[in-house]
């Protein structure tokens, strides 16, 4: 068999005009494992979305737009370069929403003979919103496009070793600096979402400390895992217990995420003392606007007002060369130790 390599990030609109916003957006948010209702609710829920959300998150992607395009694609390209350059294997590149596409990278790879892929979901914790639905779709196109190819899927790397390296050495040279916290903010997810993602049906949100305690819930749950993460970061960096917290951002609607708020500990934080605030975003490898805008600009707007002096956003692993040793230690891997 003829092996290849698929790298699959979640997506952004072709420009920041608002038709293309809409057409992402909708794509996006009519995923059933994204807004996890029936489709008639979903479908109402979408559109009341799309009458003001495409102009406001428009703008957004406005300020953060190279003239090379979307920050999150131009970087995943570039990622995707870096490897190719290090392996003898074909590496092609998707979206989960928009583009290039999950399906034109599978043609692509047919295209050059592959017929055994590795699929390295750029998500480095498992969540059924992000993880789990670039899985699903690349299994659903595999499936009708390639139904001989064979699919080898990468676990999520929440805790790998190499992977917390990869970031430790990616924010190295700001924590030399002088700073008062150190706050991880994840991506949010719906508690719902741990629930349903729960293997046991008896575990996540329902036993005390749940997250702390051992339990095969563990390699699908997604608080779990960005907890670990911290863990081994701090640990590996040698970070104080009093100088570093955890936090999701990016909610949308009023069921309850997962807590604690980064809108609200950035106020918090900085109203109890903690004047240099460092922001870190390990859910996300690539940066894109829930890091450049979301926490870059509203986040530090948000800290300076309420009495911040000093904000820092350390940038995602982004094309970090020990950030793309990682991909490429997964590909020999696959290869079982060839290049």
């Amino acid at each position: 068999m003829s092996k290849g390599i698929l790298l699959v990030n979640l997506g952004s609109p072709d420009s920041p005009s608002v038709p293309d916003v809409r057409r992402y957006l909708n794509e996006f948010l009519m995923d059933e494992r994204v807004i996890d209702t029936p489709w008639l609710l979903r479908r109402f829920v979408v559109g009341m979305i799309l009458i003001k959300r495409p102009a406001e998150s428009g703008h957004a992607y406005e300020k953060i737009w190279t003239k090379d395009g979307s920050p999150l694609v131009v970087t995943s390209k570039h990622v995707q370069a870096a490897l190719q350059q290090r392996v003898s294997v074909p590496v092609e590149l998707a979206m989960r929403y928009q583009n290039p596409s999950i399906e034109f990278a599978v043609k692509q790879l047919l295209s050059k003979g592959v017929d055994d892929v590795l699929l390295i979901p750029l998500f480095p914790h498992y969540a059924m919103s992000s993880y789990e639905t670039a899985v699903v779709r690349v299994q659903e196109v595999a499936a009708r496009f390639a139904p001989g190819m064979k699919l080898t899927v990468q676990p999520p790397y929440y805790d790998h070793p190499d992977f917390i390296a990869a970031l430790v050495a990616s924010t190295e040279s700001f924590l030399k600096q002088d700073y008062d916290h150190l706050l991880f903010s994840y991506h949010g997810i719906p508690e719902r979402h741990l629930r349903k993602s729960d293997p046991t049906g008896c575990h996540c949100l329902k036993v005390e400390n749940c997250c702390e305690v051992a339990s095969p819930a563990h390699a699908r749950c997604y608080r779990a895992q960005c907890l670990a993460t911290t863990a081994a970061f701090v640990e590996r960096a040698g970070i104080p217990k009093e100088k570093y917290s955890v936090s999701f951002q990016s909610r949308l609607g009023k069921d309850p995420w997962l807590k604690p708020y980064t809108d609200y500990e950035l106020v918090r934080l900085a109203q109890e003392g903690k004047k240099k605030m460092m922001v870190i975003c390990p859910a996300f490898v690539s940066d894109c606007l829930e890091t450049i805008e979301e926490i870059g600009m509203r986040g530090c707007e948000d800290f300076m007002k309420a009495s911040g002096k000093e904000f820092t956003r350390i940038p995602c692993l982004n094309e970090h060369p020990a950030w793309i040793g990682v991909l490429e230690s997964m590909v020999k891997a696959f290869l079982g130790g060839g290049s």
